[in-house]
């Protein structure tokens, strides 16, 4: 959350879960198709299909890049999903580059 420079939309009280994996993507079916779950999703996709999609693929939390803020219906449903929500300005490249170097690994390097 440091690194990154993230606020906390909702969920912080878990934000000491431990992800093993991020993965980058506007594309929710690719989320579907790649996610193993315990992986922080970086997206700039701000509607209720991110939170349910996410809900499906086990993601533990959701960090939303470029500034993008969801709305109050997203922000209620990740609440009710149990789920950690964030904001960045940094880009999805920026985001995923600082916390790379940071040893957070991509799903396809397990």
């Amino acid at each position: 959350m440091e690194k990154v420079k993230a606020k906390v939309l909702c969920g912080s009280e878990f934000l000491d879960t431990e992800v093993q994996y991020a993965f980058g993507s506007d594309l929710m079916s690719d989320v579907l198709a790649y996610v193993k779950g315990n992986t922080l999703l970086l997206t700039g996709l701000t509607n209720p299909q991110v939170i349910r999609t996410a809900e499906m693929a086990d993601v533990v939390a959701i960090l939303f890049v470029r500034g993008k803020i969801p709305g109050k219906d997203v922000i209620d449903l990740a609440a009710e999903n149990s789920m950690a929500v964030l904001t960045t300005k940094y880009t999805l490249y920026t985001t995923s580059g600082i916390l790379y170097s940071e040893g957070l690994r991509g799903i396809e390097e397990d």
